[in-house]
């Protein structure tokens, strides 16, 4: 059984955030096209398709390291603020994009929110199939390209 461990990130992120794409329940906000991703960002996301993008990396992290919070993840989606002269500090990422990502990948069934008593968002069943199904798409792809080398 192939899982999100035995692929590339790259390559997992990328093609999820394709399949999310054609998900109806994932869309791009209005707002998000004028928006930074945090405040170690000087200008807004030059790629279109960044929502798709962010969205399945939350999700894969999710998936790796659940329960994950929004504090957990600003933090990894954080980096470095150039300040001039001084030296540069350690800024989170914006919470509201990702507030916004995980209220849309719960609408769409891929994440829930654990029973009580817990915090942070746990992967779904349909969540966990939906990128086990990927992880293994992108395995047999590369063992047809091995077996086509050999």
């Amino acid at each position: 059984m192939t899982t999100v461990y035995d692929v590339p990130p790259g390559k997992l992120v990328k093609l999820t955030a394709e399949k999310l794409k054609k998900n109806k329940a994932i869309r791009m906000p209005k707002w998000a096209m004028d928006v930074k991703k945090g405040a170690s960002k000087e200008l807004p996301p030059q790629d279109t398709d960044w929502w798709w993008v962010r969205c399945a990396s939350v999700l894969r992290q999710i998936y790796m390291h659940g329960p994950v919070g929004v504090s957990r993840l600003r933090t990894y989606f954080g980096g470095r603020v150039r300040r001039g002269a001084k030296p540069e500090r350690f800024r989170k990422a914006s919470g509201k994009i990702i507030r916004a990502v995980l209220l849309q990948l719960e609408q769409a069934g891929y994440v829930i929110k654990p029973e009580k008593g817990k915090k942070g968002r746990i992967i779904s069943p349909k969540g966990q199939s939906f990128l086990d199904d990927i992880a293994h798409e992108i395995k047999s792809s590369q063992n047809a390209k091995q077996n086509e080398g050999e």
